[in-house]
Order: C-alpha cells, then sequence, then structure tokens
C-alpha cells in the first residue's frame, strides 16, 4: 500500500525542536521534477510491471516523493524485478517475513531479549561463554524481575562458538542504537529502537562472515522509518548490504573500505595529480581522511532528508536492472552477491552511471567503481584550492571537510560525480 499522498513532505523525519546543532535539509521538493505517487503509479502496467526507466531519471532530478521512498526503495536495491506483477511480489513478500520470523525465532531463543521490544547496552558475556554476573546486565535482561528460573535460563553458559561471537556484538549493536538518530522524534519511542536493534541483531546473525560493524546503525535506520513491517524492512536493509558489506569486512590488518579508498586515491590522482601529490606530501596518501564518508554514504556530512535524497540519487544513477536476478541465484547458492556480473537486459532500463560503465566497457572488471567513490573525488575536487593553500597537515585536511558538513547539495554533488567519472573514463585504458 501507498503512504497517503497527502502527508507532509518530511513528516517521517521530524527533528525534536531542542535539536538546534543538526545539518539543515537543502535539498527541496520541487513540483514536476520529483518522482510523485502520481508518476510512480503510472509505471506499472495493469498486471503490475514497473517499466522502472520512466522513473530512474526524474529520480535523479528531483528525488523521490517521501510518502513512497520505502516502495522505490525496494525496487532500487533490488529487492523486487521490476518484470515482476503485483501478485508475484506479494508472494516474494509474505515468502520474506516468514523468513525473517523464523530468523528472529532462532535469535530469540539463543537469547530473549530479541523481539522483547527491549534492547541491551551492557556486555552478557565473556569471550569464553560466560554470562556476566552484573546488576545492570541482570536488569536489562529481566526489567521485571523475572523469575530466577527465567533469569538461569537467559545467562547459561555458552559453548558454541558462532552464538558466542554473536552475543558479543549485541550490546555494542545496542550502543550504536541509542546514538543512531537520536535527533528525531521517530526514535523517542522505544519501540522503534528495539525494532533497530532487532534487525541488526538478526543480520549479524544470518551474515556470519561480516556480523556487525559500527556504522551499520546508520544505513539501517532509515529502512526502519520508511518502512512500516520490520521484515520488510529488514530485506531493504539486507539489499543495501550486498552492496556494501565489502566496506565491512575485516582482517587482522585491515579494513575492507580500504580498497575503495585506494580506489578514491587513483582517481584524484588522475582527476587532480596536484592535489594528490599535496595529500600525500602531508602523510594522507592513504585517504583515510575520507573513511567516513564512504563507510556510511555521507549520513554524517548530509542532513537526514538530504542523505536520503543523495542515497537515491546514487541508487537511481547506478541501477542495473540484473541485480535481481543475481541476488536471487545468490540466494539459491547460499552466498552473497557482492554485485552484477551479467549484461543488462536493456539499457533504457539502467542509469545513467551504470550505462556509462556499459560504454567504456568498465563492466568487464571485477568490480566496477561505485559512484560514491566518485562522489568524494568531487567533494575533494570542489575543495582542491583551499586543501592547497591551507593545509600544512592532516589536521588541517579533516577540518577543511568537516567544515562542508551541513552545506552539501546532493544533487549537485552527483552532478559532480558523474562529471568525474566521465572525466575519468576518458583518462584511463578501456577494459578488455
Amino acid at each position: 500500500m501507498w503512504r497517503d499522498a497527502g502527508t507532509p513532505a518530511d513528516s517521517f523525519y521530524e527533528v525534536r525542536p531542542e535539536c538546534t546543532d543538526v545539518p539543515k535539509t537543502r535539498f527541496k521538493i520541487k513540483a514536476g521534477k520529483t518522482l510523485s505517487v502520481r508518476k510512480w503509479q503510472a509505471a506499472f502496467s495493469p498486471e503490475g510491471q514497473l517499466d522502472i526507466g520512466k522513473t530512474l531519471s526524474r529520480i535523479h532530478r528531483g528525488g523521490i516523493h517521501p510518502s513512497i521512498r520505502g516502495e522505490v526503495w525496494e525496487f532500487l536495491l533490488g529487492c523486487y524485478d521490476p518484470t515482476s506483477t503485483f501478485d508475484e511480489r506479494e508472494q516474494i513478500r509474505q515468502r520474506r517475513r516468514v523468513q525473517y520470523a523464523r530468523s528472529k525465532e532462532d535469535c530469540r531463543q539463543m537469547f530473549p531479549v530479541v523481539g522483547s521490544g527491549r534492547f541491551i547496552t551492557a556486555p552478557v558475556i565473556t569471550e569464553d561463554g560466560q554470562p556476566i554476573q552484573d546488576p545492570i546486565v541482570l536488569s536489562q535482561i529481566n526489567p521485571d524481575n523475572g523469575s530466577s528460573t527465567n533469569r538461569k535460563n537467559v545467562m547459561e553458559p555458552v559453548m558454541d562458538k558462532k552464538v558466542i561471537q554473536w552475543m558479543l556484538t549485541l550490546h555494542q549493536i545496542g550502543l550504536d542504537v541509542v546514538r543512531t538518530d537520536r535527533t528525531l522524534v521517530f526514535y523517542e519511542k522505544q519501540e522503534n529502537l528495539s525494532k533497530l536493534w532487532d534487525i541488526l541483531a538478526v543480520y549479524a546473525w544470518i551474515d556470519t562472515d561480516v556480523g556487525y560493524c559500527q556504522g551499520m546503525s546508520d544505513l539501517c535506520s532509515p529502512m526502519i522509518i520508511l518502512l512500516d513491517d520490520e521484515a520488510d524492512a529488514f530485506w531493504c536493509f539486507e539489499r543495501l548490504m550486498r552492496r556494501l558489506r565489502g566496506n565491512f569486512r575485516c582482517t587482522d590488518s585491515s579494513v575492507g573500505v580500504e580498497a575503495q579508498l585506494s580506489n578514491l586515491a587513483s582517481i584524484t590522482q588522475v582527476i587532480d595529480p596536484k592535489l594528490h601529490q599535496h595529500l600525500e606530501t602531508l602523510g594522507g596518501g592513504d585517504y583515510l581522511f575520507a573513511f567516513r564518508m564512504l563507510m556510511v554514504l555521507f549520513r554524517r556530512e548530509f542532513s537526514f532528508c538530504d542523505s536520503l535524497y543523495l542515497w537515491e540519487m546514487m541508487w537511481a544513477l547506478e541501477y542495473d536492472p540484473d541485480l535481481v536476478s543475481v541476488y536471487e541465484e545468490s540466494d539459491t547458492d547460499n552466498e552473497k552477491a557482492e554485485g552484477s556480473k551479467g549484461k543488462p537486459k536493456s539499457t533504457r532500463q539502467c542509469g545513467k552511471y551504470e550505462r556509462e560503465n556499459m560504454k567504456s566497457g568498465a563492466k568487464n572488471s571485477e568490480a566496477p567503481l561505485p559512484i560514491s567513490v566518485f562522489l568524494v573525488a568531487s567533494v575533494l575536487k570542489d575543495k582542491s584550492s583551499k586543501l592547497l593553500t591551507e593545509a600544512r597537515g592532516l589536521d588541517d585536511v579533516v577540518k577543511i571537510l568537516n567544515d562542508i558538513t551541513g552545506n552539501l547539495d546532493a544533487k549537485k554533488a552527483c552532478t559532480g560525480a558523474l562529471k568525474l567519472h566521465k572525466k575519468y573514463l576518458k583518462k584511463v585504458p578501456k577494459k578488455t
């Protein structure tokens, strides 16, 4: 069901009145440019097939009306094939809800706080699986002073290493949940905080390779605000993580996002060699100062509303209709997909950025660069003069980039990224 189109545009994201230091929203809905409810509905056939090509350019020009944002995101992130019918999507939706409910129940059996409407912020277990008998822990697990029998069941020693690893992350999820989008009225409700905690806890159990890492709560938060059903929000987040999980994959010596930082360095070296040399001289050749921008997709650099516009513009530009089939195949194989390697069904159904990659032959590479890397490169290019003249150390670089917080325009950022992408493709050899 579509939300009421008469709902004020940003009422879902209302900021608490006392929060005066929140970045202001710069992006405004413009009549005739935003993907409206009417235009969205008109893009479907009577059976429910979506002509997504009709919507991509409009999303890029003006974003999505907030009342339909959740449903549109499900398509942009590859939850549903645009060629599917209304009935087929409903069957998929119900199947996924059952799947999520089962996974959540598995987690609840291991730790009954999951699904209870509560969450924890204190460690509950040691690294060797022994329960932590701390009053704070016990009060969070049994806030109503439950019976000793229940307490014993919750706090029994754990032997399974996978369960231990999962339970060790639960308090970190809780700590991040209470810090996530705390300026929004939405999170004044305990039930919404616990919903975010539940989704992240279930995801950490399912994705054992990555588990939970700081920053995931920033990526998940918009999903539960936009989608009423918790299971639908989970699957939307899970699809987003398929794109980004490589950033969070850690080893003893590196974090996955370092690969994108390396790509950012290569792009800057081609686009603005003078700036790249200056950053290297300052000891910033690893580009770690851009770590946060890539990790949480500019959530801290934009207001909440503007970051959502930025995301959907990026996804519309990057849209690849083959992603859905790639994800479905990986579901069958019990593997995690991290991108499409097949040929799109129709260039008309692809986003503008994706079409440029196809024309250049970049799709033949193992891992086409995401537009987010070019977004950061665009920001650096825009601040190049200031960085060259004022940055005398890495602290200055960080300060100059921090000054952009709340002052970035989502549409201009995407336009700048597209221009740099095109320029970069002309300067680097074509992939064969």
